[in-house]
């Protein structure tokens, strides 16, 4: 029987070196869709096939799709291309939706339509849910993003719907791990011993640990029909006390000093650092739509449907995934 083809796209940001690891664990051919400046510090393995993709120039894109030295066409691609900040809403609306478009029309320009298309979206498409009896989020639930990335991301999942590509959308909630950036700045801080929180009211955070996440992306693309949505997560929650916790025995740092800003506070120092970011041309980690979602108080997630469709069990809860996280980062010599 001949192996799977998969194609990830995005394979080099943090989540894509473990998704085509994963590929490759499974007995795959695992192809990685990067860009020509993409790093390929963690796709080392030789059994990567590299293509190279253009999303700015759509005859090169194409070029690309047709020409790649694939026998047929991939049996599945991973759709893992995406920014969590920009500059702008036009800068998320290029990046999260109009590069999907793009990609999504060359496939079928090239005659490259996969069996299946895994497209990695976010909870953020939802919005906002309930902050008063925290329901968990389901996938019957009415998106209402609050935040030009959600937004972006559910414009995309629109599009995605009407393509004609048989896809499967897994809307994630935060992804941590190994080689991750943005959960290792609080790693870092509470090293430092200050865990900074938004807000005073309840908040129930979930996580999925990004190995996790992998596994469920190729359970998902053996097992689940084409044109559903899952969410995705740990089917448990935690409180900020409960993060910072786990996180501070994991450091190593025994006293930790829990800050709680009010939500006045961070609107405003996130908009003086959005501009900032503006002035330099880089997009700052905090910004006016990163404080929609920090402020959100509700991440709760129901994992039914994804565990019912493939079978989707998380191996690793937060205590163990952030161990394994900060072990990484002080081998790497990150902490």
């Amino acid at each position: 029987m001949d192996k799977k083809k998969i194609l990830v796209v995005g394979a080099g940001g943090f989540a894509g070196g473990f998704l085509v690891e994963e590929g490759l664990n499974r007995g795959y051919e695992v192809w990685a869709g990067v860009r020509a400046s993409t790093s390929r510090k963690y796709l080392t393995d030789p059994r990567i096939k590299f293509l190279e993709l253009d999303f700015d120039d759509y005859d090169k894109l194409k070029e690309a799709l047709s020409k790649a030295p694939v026998e047929g066409r991939w049996d599945w691609i991973v759709y893992n291309l995406g920014a969590t900040k920009c500059l702008s809403f036009s800068d998320f609306s290029k990046i999260n939706y109009e590069y999907l478009r793009l990609f999504t029309d060359a496939l079928n320009a090239t005659d490259k339509v996969p069996g299946k298309l895994l497209y990695m979206s976010s909870l953020s498409a939802l919005g906002p849910g309930d902050e008063t009896g925290y329901t968990p989020f389901t996938e019957k639930m009415i998106p209402h993003p609050n935040t030009r990335y959600g937004a972006s991301k559910l414009k995309a999942e629109m599009h995605l719907a009407m393509s004609g590509i048989p896809y499967i959308i897994f809307r994630a909630t935060g992804i941590y791990g190994p080689r991750d950036k943005d959960y290792f700045l609080m790693f870092e801080a509470i090293k430092k011993g200050v865990d900074f929180s938004v807000g005073y009211k309840k908040q129930l955070l979930s996580f999925i640990y990004v190995e996790d996440l992998a596994r469920a992306v190729y359970d998902a693309l053996e097992k689940a029909p084409v044109g559903e949505t899952y969410n995705v997560a740990e089917p448990r929650t935690y409180t900020q006390k409960e993060f910072r916790d786990i996180a501070s025995k994991a450091v190593g740092k025994k006293h930790v000093v829990g800050i709680a800003m009010p939500l006045w506070g961070v609107k405003i120092v996130s908009a003086i650092a959005e501009k900032w970011g503006v002035a330099r041309m880089k997009p700052s980690t905090l910004n006016r739509d990163k404080f929609n979602i920090m402020k959100q108080r509700n991440w709760a997630v129901d994992i039914t449907k994804a565990r019912e469709s493939f079978g989707f069990s998380p191996k690793v809860d937060l205590r163990e995934g952030v161990e394994k996280a900060v072990a990484w980062y002080k081998k790497d010599g990150w902490l």
